[in-house]
């Protein structure tokens, strides 16, 4: 299968849980149960290559030039993280199944669980760091969902938000760093960075891509500072935190550490920066899970000092350090996943999570707590079980490591942190399931059946086996993990045993297990100091940043956004004259090269003209009737300005577009007030004043030095006219550019034209449902108007030049390859003839009198040129890849057929259907049938208005 495919799948099965939920919750279940099976099965798939030691890879190139590649990549890093992914997964959904209520949405629940596993399988696979990035912040969405999955829980919202600010935070200083990561490497392929490590350390750069990095990663995983964010998430149902919170999303930074160690890892920096925040978190999120009386908030903190174990671990920057903490990733995702179930299962039976309201359940709940017992004395690092081996691994490494010149200092604060692991480790299962039964629990304890209990079983049976026989369950997928991370084909020594003998590491293991037991011993007076001591509180410090930010960003606001157009033109002009004056005062400006070309006496005219239209244009611009006859003028003037410097194309699109645009905002004035009220002082008037001129010599001088200058580069356009005939099929370059070479551009182009033609339609819908339509149809003119709405003159040359025009515009159409045309100025021209129809003879008339649907219009010319652009995948080419050849038939001529041509018909047909449904939509202001007389334009204010039944009256 694949590797693309294996990352897609978990977001295409993502749609069917919903769906499915109306076949009941098995159904809903299954399907999400089958999507993570499939995507499991075409992982194991490559599993044999990857043992062997090959990599595999996956590329598509999207936009090479800027190192945009869907490419995916699969070694024994990839393997290891997926394979926790996938298989918890897939044990998270079938004890979900059983653990949510039948009030639960669980249909929405698995979909966006899937998306959440398919975002961080696309995070392991990536094999370019713009792809991970995606997948990165995909994650943090996803996740938000399903921690506020219970939006009736406050503190479920609040945690969402919490990981959402702070993970989201993080990922914008992350892409920062991989994106200058990438330019140091000179690529954005993971598979090309990772073979780049002495240029990325030698760059000056590094160290500000491996802080910006650093952070990304500490905020996913929640190292210190960050780790507050973690305990809050709890909020979300057990599911959502067995998965999220101990086997993925937490560890989704220490992957990327680990995925980066190679070229990152050797240096002080990386040494200080990466193992000293490890090292504070493991000690700190051990202390304050010892105190918390939450299972599930003690669980979150140990779950904090377990990632910083990793995270240390993987700072000291030994080979053997970065094994162990491959081996460890491991062993905590099985027994950690263990715990949260078994957590959510005393909760599930019992009513509370609380410590304190428990005790006493090891016969109540005989099932339960001998997983759960397990599952602790793992985390604990107690022999046999699987989390002793990779503790005594851990600590061997922390013996020898030097920290600030010292051989003691860190060796001494990782027992500390070890003694309080074992110690909450202890706790959990002395408070929890030892001691008298106690006849007040909020339900009656009892074992649930195996949809609950299973999952965890099999976890914890990964723990005891991987304990006793670690070499052969897990040995070659900590080899071949560890070999990834360390980018060396030689792996260090290492023994996956319980027994190695009387190490420093046994002496410090059986210490923090003592320690561990006198501090649960003394835990009651401990817990009277630990809350008589003032502390900082990382919500409360959390909250207040979060305020301060939200009132300065209010404050912010207010003052540049107020909603004021001119303030905000009036910002943007200026600080584009300050960029443009800084670059002018601190550039070059090369001495003109190219000569003046001649003035003749029409090219003056047409000047003064242009001049005079847009100085109208300010001066009258109260009298929007006016105003709007002088932009017409100024339209016209730069058609003719077109077609004087050889561009009849260009000219005819605008004479074109001025013409509906001019009748359409005609059509819009109709019902607005003809004059504009003076709005601002005459000082605003007066500094607007300055900026506009300040801004036109601006933009006068830059095209003077662009027009008078030479180009180093040559001109793009000697490609085009090179490749317009040979390439595209046409002599037409304009036409060939807009069809072939920038095809997508206008596909794109129609897309946002008929959708702006939708959306005034939606709004004429929405206001004509509204009483705004009686005060309409009500309204009296606030000028006098013509008796005569349709003169017969007007309406018999209308209808006489009616076929005329279509043909000129399916002319023009089919011209349009070689000859100034096309489908645009033809949808245009097609319109026109239309809206003529409208004009004389009125709109009840016209649409009496043409049956085609303007939306179906539209959207069959976005289908066309779909279709036509689809077509060039048959042919294994690019998408709008257009393709032309000659045909002979007996008595004609040789002609061309061009796949352009189809293009061009759906320009056609989206531009001439977004015109006439936008003419329809502001139309229907004046004509309703059946209430309005057939001819709107014929109402009268000289006559009384045709009263509305009581049904369509509005108090105006």
């Amino acid at each position: 299968m694949s590797l693309i495919l294996i990352a897609l799948l978990p977001f295409l099965g993502a749609f069917l849980p919903p769906l499915l939920i109306r076949a009941g919750r098995n159904a809903a279940a299954w399907s999400a149960g089958l999507t993570t099976l499939l995507a499991l099965v075409g992982l194991l798939t490559h599993a044999p290559e990857v043992f062997s030691g090959q990599v595999v890879h996956t590329r598509i190139e999207w936009v090479p030039g800027l190192g945009l590649n869907a490419n995916f990549f699969l070694d024994g890093l990839g393997l290891l993280f997926a394979g926790l992914i996938l298989g918890i997964g897939l044990l998270i959904i079938v004890y979900a199944r059983f653990y949510l209520s039948r009030q639960d949405p669980m249909g929405q629940f698995y979909a966006y669980l899937l998306m959440f596993q398919g975002a961080m399988v696309g995070i392991v696979l990536s094999d370019n760091i713009l792809l991970l990035l995606v997948f990165w912040e995909l994650t943090s969405l996803s996740s938000f969902l399903l921690i506020g999955f219970w939006k009736h829980l406050p503190e479920g919202r609040q945690g969402a938000r919490m990981a959402l600010t702070v993970t989201g935070m993080g990922g914008l200083a992350m892409i920062a760093g991989l994106l200058i990561l990438g330019q140091i490497a000179g690529s954005y392929d993971l598979s090309v960075i990772l073979t780049q490590k002495d240029v990325i350390q030698a760059s000056p750069h590094y160290l500000a891509a491996l802080i910006l990095i650093l952070i990304g990663a500490f905020a996913k995983s929640a190292q210190f500072p960050f780790h507050f964010w973690l305990p809050h998430a709890m909020a979300a149902p057990t599911p959502v935190s067995a998965y999220l919170h101990s086997a993925t999303m937490v560890k989704a930074g220490l992957f990327l550490m680990a995925r980066l160690w190679p070229v990152l890892a050797g240096t002080e920096a990386w040494f200080y920066i990466v193992a000293t925040t490890g090292l504070v978190t493991m000690v700190l999120g051990a202390k304050i899970a010892l105190f918390k009386d939450d299972l599930k908030a003690l669980l979150a903190f140990s779950t904090v000092s377990h990632l910083g174990l990793i995270t240390m671990l993987l700072g000291f920057g030994t080979k053997i350090a970065a094994v162990t903490a491959v081996f460890h990733i491991i062993n905590h995702a099985t027994f950690k996943a263990a715990l949260f179930m078994t957590a959510g299962i005393i909760d599930h039976e019992t009513g509370t999570r609380d410590i304190k309201r428990l005790g006493g359940l090891r016969k109540l709940m005989p099932v339960t707590f001998a997983m759960a017992a397990l599952a602790s004395l793992s985390m604990a690092g107690i022999p046999p079980l699987n989390g002793f081996l990779s503790k005594e691994m851990m600590l061997e490494e922390a013996a020898h490591t030097v920290w600030w010149h010292s051989h003691y200092i860190l060796p001494a604060l990782v027992v500390i942190g070890a003694s309080f692991s074992a110690a909450y480790s202890f706790r959990l299962i002395a408070h929890t399931f030892l001691g008298p039964e106690r006849s007040d629990y909020p339900a009656h304890p009892h074992d649930p059946g195996p949809g609950l209990w299973l999952p965890p079983a099999l976890l914890v049976s990964l723990v005891v086996l991987i304990g006793l026989f670690s070499s052969v369950i897990v040995g070659p997928l900590v080899a071949i993990a560890s070999q990834a991370v360390i980018g060396d084909a030689k792996l260090p020594y290492y023994s996956l045993k319980i027994w190695h003998g009387f190490t420093p590491a046994l002496y410090m293991s059986a210490f923090a297990t003592v320690a561990g037991l006198f501090l649960l011993w003394q835990h009651k007076a401990l817990e009277r100091l630990w809350n008589a001591a003032p502390r900082p509180e990382a919500k409360t410090i959390f909250d207040a940043g979060v305020g301060v930010v939200s009132r300065l960003s209010d404050r912010i606001t207010a003052t540049l956004h107020d909603g004021a157009l001119t303030r905000y033109a009036a910002i943007f002009t200026v600080f584009t004259l300050v960029m443009g004056l800084y670059a002018y005062f601190t550039g070059t400006l090369p001495a003109a090269q190219s000569a003046m070309t001649d003035i003749d006496a029409l090219a003056v005219v047409g000047w003064v003209c242009l001049v005079v239209s847009a100085s109208c244009v300010v001066v009258f611009h109260r009298n929007r009737l006016l105003a709007l006859v002088v932009i017409g003028v100024t339209g016209l003037m730069v058609s003719l300005l077109f077609n004087y410097f050889s561009a009849p194309d260009l000219a005819l699109t605008q004479i074109s577009v001025e013409v509906v645009t001019i009748i359409l905002l005609l059509l819009a004035l109709n019902f607005m007030p003809k004059t504009t009220p003076v709005a601002s002082t005459l000082q605003r008037r007066a500094r607007d004043l300055v900026i506009a001129g300040t801004a036109g010599l601006g933009v006068g001088g830059l095209a003077y030095a662009i027009l008078r200058g030479t180009f180093s580069q040559p001109s793009i356009s000697e490609f085009h006219l090179a490749n317009s005939y040979k390439g595209g099929g046409g002599t037409n370059v304009v036409n060939v550019i807009l069809v072939d070479f920038r095809g997508f551009d206008t596909f794109g182009e129609i897309i946002v034209l008929g959708i702006a033609a939708v959306v005034i339609f939606a709004l004429t819908e929405a206001i004509l449902a509204s009483n705004v339509r009686a005060k309409l149809l009500n309204r009296k003119p606030d000028r006098q108007r013509a008796g005569d709405a349709h003169p017969l003159m007007m309406v018999v040359v209308t209808r006489v030049m009616m076929p005329i025009a279509l043909m000129v515009g399916v002319y023009i159409f089919f011209r349009g390859h070689n000859l100034p045309g096309g489908g645009f100025i033809a949808g245009l021209v097609v319109a026109i003839a239309f809206v003529m129809q409208y004009m004389a003879s009125g709109f009840a008339w016209t649409a009496a009198r043409q049956t085609f649907p303007y939306h179906g219009v539209i959207g069959s010319g976005v289908l066309i040129a779909a279709a036509t652009g689809m077509g060039a995948w048959f042919n294994d080419l690019p998408f709008l890849t257009s393709a032309f050849g000659y045909v002979y038939l007996p008595g004609l001529d040789k002609f061309e057929l061009a796949t352009a041509a189809l293009f061009d018909l759906g320009v056609f047909l989206a531009v001439s259907g977004a015109v006439l449904l936008a003419l329809e939509s502001l139309a229907r202001y004046a004509w309703q049938p059946g209430i309005e007389p057939e001819h709107p334009m014929d109402i009268n204010p000289e006559r009384d208005d045709p009263p509305l039944d009581n049904t369509e009256k509005a108090e105006v």
